[in-house]
């Protein structure tokens, strides 16, 4: 791969890597492993303003991360490449790497897996 492409690359990643970067779109994305829901969906199960909701649905929808569709009056979004889970099992690794060192994120992670 050329460095001209490589670059090319490492930007797109850092667009989907932007996309998610904000707990808010990280709890959508976990709700949204078990299939398609509906807007108003998505904010209740995340305490949210549906408005709120709407904003961060809409910025990884552009960064192909999700697909939406419409049915009726609802708009329904779904994961575009599940994939993008392991990212976060990933992540939790890179945690627990941390928390080794740290006692206080090791009691965080410990409430967490509870």
């Amino acid at each position: 791969m050329s460095d001209k492409s490589k670059q090319l690359l490492f930007e797109k990643q850092a667009e989907v890597v932007k996309a998610i970067a904000h707990p808010l779109r990280i709890a959508i994305l976990d709700f949204l492993k078990d299939g398609p829901r509906c807007v108003c969906d998505i904010a209740a199960h995340t305490g949210s303003e549906r408005s709120n909701v709407s904003r961060h649905l809409s910025v990884m929808v552009a960064a192909g991360v999700l697909d939406c569709h419409k049915d009726g009056l609802k708009v329904f979004y779904r994961l575009r490449s599940p994939c993008i889970l392991r990212c976060f099992s990933c992540l939790t690794g890179v945690l627990e790497q941390r928390a080794r060192d740290s006692k206080e994120l090791s009691r965080v992670l410990g409430q967490v897996s509870r």
